[in-house]
């Protein structure tokens, strides 16, 4: 059994996608964002950096212990390493997986980040944002016109269904509130279809769907909890949360 630490959100999806691809068990421990469950003593000694997602493999027992995992890219190579499944680890078609997942990771993620940030949550905010919103839109723009050029010559990121079109699918999803008209992406919506149609992505994106708001009605401590913290208000949320969980 998996334990995935979970929020309905991209970087959730990926797992909860991946697992019901693998058809691997797992248990489902939600992580709620705006109440601040992710500076929790417990979440924090699996994921130190205070992010979902996390999972406890139970079935790897090392030294002892099960084995823990926090972000979402390393967990995706475990998983495929551990099933043999949409991870190859033959040349050169390792490598072109984690081209593509790393660019995820280092692109696609973040600024399709900034753009879900600016565009649902920023409005709760004072101040324009409207530079900082139309720079990131722009920017996700772009990479959706890399992957446009990519898909022209194979039918996912790295040739085969893999975990690069995992990782990558869920900040695809959000397109019509970000804005964009994925039809001028021909090759994209093409990709976009057939990853939506498969049965393991459709329940890994239903796992925890009744959690989703998008920032519509959230709290102001909600949001403070989530956007407001440095390195000692982390500090000092655990360190609460760890007195708390002793009285």
């Amino acid at each position: 059994m998996i334990d995935l630490y979970y929020a309905p959100t991209p970087n959730g999806w990926k797992i909860s996608i991946m697992l019901e691809e693998c058809e691997l068990d797992y248990k489902v421990i939600p992580i709620n964002l705006g109440k601040g469950d992710q500076f929790k003593p417990e979440f924090l000694r699996i994921s130190p950096n205070n992010r979902m997602p996390a999972i406890v493999d139970h079935t790897n027992i090392i030294n002892g212990e099960a084995m823990s995992i926090f972000e979402s890219g390393a967990i995706l190579m475990y998983l495929g390493e551990r099933t043999g499944q949409f991870f190859s680890q033959k040349s050169p078609e390792k490598e072109k997986v984690l081209e593509w997942l790393f660019w995820q990771i280092g692109g696609l993620g973040p600024m399709a980040g900034q753009v879900s940030h600016f565009v649902n949550y920023a409005p709760n905010f004072p101040g324009d944002h409207s530079y900082s919103e139309k720079r990131y839109k722009n920017e996700y723009d772009r990479l959706l016109g890399v992957m446009e050029r990519i898909l022209t010559e194979r039918e996912y990121l790295a040739g085969d269904y893999s975990i690069a079109d995992m990782a990558s699918f869920p900040w695809v999803t959000a397109y019509k509130r970000y804005e964009v008209d994925l039809d001028s992406f021909t090759n994209v919506r093409r990709w976009f279809d057939a990853i939506k149609m498969r049965p393991a992505v459709r329940r890994g994106m239903e796992v925890g769907k009744e959690q989703r708001n998008f920032g519509k009605g959230i709290s102001k401590e909600s949001l403070k909890t989530m956007f407001s913290q440095d390195a000692k208000s982390i500090a000092k949320m655990a360190e609460d949360k760890e007195n708390k969980s002793t009285l």
